[in-house]
């Protein structure tokens, strides 16, 4: 009996184990593509640009108005080089933002203020911390040259977004959620 006992809970730990190695594996991001890379740095800044002229509409602060504006420049300017770029890599540029970036640029649309400002600053800093380890493995794993190079040359100037970000959520007062 204590035998059959022991097997059993083996049996059990073994059936356990499997199961949570296999859970495990699924949890892992999956790999770096350049196919994806695309798709989200498209998304991204079409969703910067959007949000960008919706700051300089509904924001209440000059800085969020023209930090606002200089994300419609500078994603404007990262977009069209990434549409040069992808071609030559074989990938197609997407035309339009993926489903989560549209429901965040419709979400501002109905704010304004200091409430548009907060919620805004947020999520540039938000947005932008994720941009940078974005463009960072991108700048080293892209397996398209020209991707790669777009990559590096574009990640200084979302670093200076970050850090801009973080100042003005500062002051007028955001806090990251």
């Amino acid at each position: 009996m204590f035998a059959r006992q022991v097997m059993q809970l083996l049996t059990f730990s073994v059936v356990l184990g499997l199961t949570l190695s296999a859970s495990a594996q699924g949890d892992k991001k999956k790999p770096f593509t350049d196919e994806d890379f695309v798709k989200k740095a498209a998304s991204d800044g079409m969703h910067e640009v959007e949000l960008g002229k919706i700051a300089q509409m509904n924001a209440s602060s000059a800085d969020v108005k023209q930090f606002g504006a200089r994300m419609v420049a500078d994603h404007s300017k990262a977009n069209a080089q990434l549409m040069q770029v992808a071609p030559q890599a074989g990938i197609s540029v997407p035309t339009a933002m993926m489903p989560k970036d549209q429901k965040e640029v419709d979400k501002f649309r109905n704010m304004r203020g200091d409430e548009f400002d907060k919620e805004y600053m947020n999520h540039m800093v938000k947005d932008h911390t994720t941009a940078v380890s974005l463009f960072k493995k991108a700048s080293t794993e892209a397996k398209h040259p020209g991707l790669k190079n777009f990559a590096a040359q574009t990640l200084p100037v979302i670093q200076t977004h970050l850090q801009e970000a973080q100042r003005i959520q500062q002051a007028v007062g955001a806090r990251s959620k």
